[in-house]
C-alpha cells in the first residue's frame, strides 16, 4: 500500500460549519470522479498499529485538472479528536492519503442521471456534474437534489441549473420537501439513481426507490461491493 503525504496548500471556507482543504498533488497520484480516499492527519502510523483514529473515509470533491486534492467535511463546534485537529491545520501542515478508490463514476448509458445527497454529501457529486459539463456525451440530463438543514447550501455557483446544458439543481431544507420532490423524480423507471449520506439516509431513499419500482442495478451508491449487498 503506497502512502502519500502531501501538504495542505489553501483552506476555502465553504459555510460557517464546511471546510475544503485542497492538497497538493503528487506527481503519480491519479484519480476519477466519484473517487473516495483515507485521509489521514500526522501520527496515524507511528505506532504498531495504525490509529484509526486518525484516519478517515473521505470523498475527493475536485478533479484532476483542478490539480489539487479537494477534501470537503463539515466541523461543528462539538466533534471528534479528528476533526478538532482537523480544524486547527494550517497551509503547510503534511496529511496522508491512501486507498483510493471510485464506487459512483459517472455511468454513459444514455439514461437521465439523479444525484440524491444530504448536506456535505453533495461534495461527492461535485466531480460528476463538472466531469458532465466538461463531457455531457451519452448522458440525457443530470438532475440533483440535496437536503441540509443547516440551509447554508454547498457549491451553489456550479449546483445551479443550466437547462441549456440540461442540468436541474435543487436545494431543500427539510425531509417532507425533499421525498416529496423524490417521489416525482422516481416517475422515470429508467433512470440511474446515485444517492449519498449517512447509512440511515441511503435506507431511506433506497426504501422508497424500491417501493416505486425502481431496480437494485439502477441505484448507485458510494459503498465497495462487498457491502452493497447490505443496502441492496
Amino acid at each position: 500500500m503506497q502512502i502519500y503525504w502531501t501538504k495542505i496548500n489553501k483552506i476555502i471556507e465553504e459555510t460557517p460549519e464546511v471546510k475544503t482543504y485542497l492538497l497538493d498533488r503528487p506527481e503519480d497520484f491519479s484519480w476519477e470522479e466519484g473517487s473516495h480516499t483515507h485521509f489521514a492527519l500526522k501520527g496515524f502510523n507511528a505506532g504498531d498499529k495504525p490509529n484509526r483514529s486518525l484516519i478517515r473515509h473521505m470523498s475527493i470533491s475536485t478533479l484532476p485538472h483542478e490539480n489539487s486534492i479537494g477534501i470537503t467535511t463539515r466541523i461543528r463546534e462539538h466533534c471528534s479528536e479528528f476533526k478538532a485537529i482537523l480544524r486547527n491545520l494550517e497551509v503547510g501542515n503534511e496529511v496522508a492519503i491512501f486507498k483510493t478508490h471510485s464506487n459512483i463514476p459517472l455511468k454513459r448509458e444514455n439514461k437521465n442521471v439523479y444525484l440524491l445527497s444530504s448536506g456535505v454529501g453533495l461534495a461527492t457529486f461535485r466531480p460528476l456534474v463538472l466531469d458532465y459539463f466538461e463531457r455531457a456525451e451519452n448522458v440525457n440530463q443530470v438532475h440533483s437534489l440535496n437536503i441540509d438543514s443547516s440551509k447554508d447550501f454547498l457549491f451553489s455557483t456550479i449546483f445551479e441549473s443550466a437547462p441549456d446544458k440540461k442540468f436541474i439543481s435543487r436545494f431543500v431544507d427539510n425531509r417532507k420537501d425533499y421525498y416529496e420532490e423524490m417521489k416525482n423524480l422516481t416517475a422515470d423507471k429508467d433512470g440511474q439513481f446515485y444517492i449519498v449520506g449517512s447509512d440511515e439516509f441511503l435506507m431511506q431513499n433506497i426504501e422508497l426507490l424500491r417501493e416505486r419500482g425502481i431496480k437494485p442495478e439502477q441505484i448507485m451508491l458510494d459503498k465497495r461491493q462487498q457491502q452493497l449487498s447490505e443496502f441492496l
